[in-house]
C-alpha cells in the first residue's frame, strides 16, 4: 500500500514518518511471530520476562524512537477474521482528528482495559494516538479505508494542502469497559458473536472450564473468540455512548 500512495503524497508542512509495525509477521502472513506487538508498548515492569526477550519487544523499542519524535500517530490494522468491521480506536484527545476519518464507528476505552499498543503509548506520553481497524485483510475495501484514512489524517493534521471532509455527524460511539480474561485452558463461546453485536444482561457468552460466563449488563461484545490458554483475552464488553466522552 505504501508503494502505491507514497509517490502521490506531497507533504507541505512538518515531517511524517511511515513504518511497518511488524515486518517479520507481515512477511510470514501472521499476526505476530512470538508475542503480540500490540501489548509491547507498556512499561517493562508490566511485561513478562519472555516478552522482553521477544522480537516484538525489540521492534517496539525501535518504533518508540520515532513515536517519541512525533506529535500524533495513525496506526493501521486489518484482521484475519472475515466478518470484521472497520472502526476507529482512540481516546477523547483525538476528537478533532477522528471526525475526518473514513469510519462511522468510534471506540474508546482500550487504553484502560487493553493497554500496550502504539496508540496507547502515544496517549501515555501526552500525545495523540489513533488506530483504524480497517476490517478483513482479504477485503479490497479494507485497503481503500486504509488509504483514505492516511490521506484524511494527513489533511486533518495540516501536513497536506487538501481540505479534509468532515464526517462527524455520521459517527457513532462505543466505550469499552471490560476485558474478560480466561480462567482455564478451555473457554468456548456459547455461539458465534459478530463484532459489536448487542448482548443482553444475563446472556451466556461462553463456558470457561465448567463455569458459565454471563453478560453483567446490556451492551455490545467485541473480539469474542474461543481460547485454549489460561489468562488469555476472550472478549471485550462495552456500551453505546452519545459522544466520545
Amino acid at each position: 500500500m505504501f508503494r502505491k500512495i507514497l509517490p502521490s503524497l506531497e507533504i507541505q508542512k512538518g515531517r511524517v514518518f511511515f513504518a511497518y509495525g511488524n515486518p517479520c509477521a507481515i512477511e510470514a502472513n501472521k499476526r505476530f511471530t512470538e508475542v503480540n506487538l500490540n501489548r509491547m508498548f507498556k512499561n517493562d515492569d508490566l511485561l513478562l520476562k519472555n516478552d522482553r526477550g521477544s522480537y516484538e519487544y525489540k521492534r517496539a523499542q525501535f518504533l518508540k524512537k520515532y513515536l517519541n519524535e512525533a506529535d500524533a500517530l495513525l496506526d493501521i490494522h486489518a484482521s484475519f477474521t472475515q466478518n470484521s468491521k472497520p472502526f476507529i480506536i482512540c481516546e477523547p484527545n483525538a476528537k478533532e482528528i477522528i471526525r475526518y476519518l473514513p469510519c462511522d464507528l468510534v471506540v474508546s476505552g482500550f487504553d484502560r482495559i487493553e493497554p500496550g499498543g502504539t496508540d496507547y503509548y502515544m496517549n501515555s506520553i501526552g500525545k495523540i494516538g489513533i488506530c483504524i481497524e480497517c476490517g478483513y485483510l482479504g477485503n479490497p475495501e479494507s485497503v481503500q479505508i486504509a488509504e483514505r484514512g492516511i490521506f484524511a489524517f494527513l489533511a486533518a493534521r495540516g501536513h497536506t494542502s487538501t481540505s479534509p471532509s468532515d464526517r462527524q455527524e455520521r459517527q457513532s460511539y462505543i466505550q469499552m469497559n471490560d476485558l474478560y480474561m480466561t480462567k482455564t485452558n478451555d473457554f468456548v463461546l456459547s455461539r458465534s458473536f459478530d463484532d459489536f453485536e448487542s448482548v443482553l444482561q444475563g446472556e451466556i457468552i461462553g463456558i470457561d472450564g465448567e463455569r458459565e460466563v454471563r453478560a453483567e449488563g446490556d451492551g455490545v461484545i467485541l473480539f469474542a473468540r474461543n481460547r485454549e490458554q489460561v489468562n488469555d483475552e476472550a472478549f471485550l464488553f462495552g456500551e453505546k455512548k452519545n459522544s466520545l466522552a
